[in-house]
């Protein structure tokens, strides 16, 4: 369904439960993000109708989740850490095409906004599936729904606000380009991405 051409190397979950303060650290900076990412889309293209109507409640969505993982922190004894660098999402914004017009623009960014929740919900499913901890089991299969839908709402905008054809070729160059990326990632268990 996700499109991703090369999966989390398989180590990365025993890597993320070593040490489950740094990696709800960085889950929940994530979700900051994300709903920060979604202010900004709105703020630059309030004139976007449905963009704006629909990514309002995403915001309020994502805020959500950023309380939910500091709870379960709390829950664990654990502190939030301070905030890294985000070197995934760094690299996809330098493959954006910036030029062009205002449209293939907003594209570019749903299209970055897309693969970010496509590869947060294949990571979420594998820690769903393959870490110890059967409370966490549950709490990130409930994170791996809402960010498969989170990606299918950012495909659709881009399709509405451009041409489906050249979306379709440029969603696939981000594919190819994400799978050169994961590969020579190091594998981190710290890292959502």
């Amino acid at each position: 369904m996700l499109g991703l051409k090369l999966p989390t190397d398989p180590r990365w979950v025993n890597l993320a439960e070593m040490d489950l303060e740094e990696i709800l650290t960085d889950h929940a900076y994530c979700e900051q993000k994300a709903a920060t990412s979604c202010i900004t889309l709105i703020q630059k293209y309030p004139d976007k109708k449905r963009m704006v109507e629909e990514l309002a409640p995403i915001v309020t969505e994502e805020w959500g989740h950023f309380r939910l993982v500091l709870q379960e922190l709390d829950k664990r004894d654990l502190e939030l850490g301070y905030q890294r660098k985000d070197e995934y999402v760094n690299e996809l914004r330098k493959f954006q095409v910036k030029d062009g017009s205002r449209d293939s623009r907003l594209v570019e960014q749903l299209l970055v906004c897309a693969l970010i929740e496509a590869r947060s919900c294949e990571r979420f499913r594998l820690l769903s599936l393959h870490i110890a901890d059967d409370d966490l089991k549950e709490f990130y299969h409930k994170f791996m729904i809402s960010e498969a839908g989170h990606y299918r709402l950012f495909i659709d905008l881009a399709k509405h606000y451009g041409d489906p054809e050249k979306v379709k070729v440029r969603w696939q160059e981000y594919l190819d380009f994400e799978a050169g990326l994961m590969d020579r990632i190091a594998v981190r268990g710290d890292r959502m991405h």
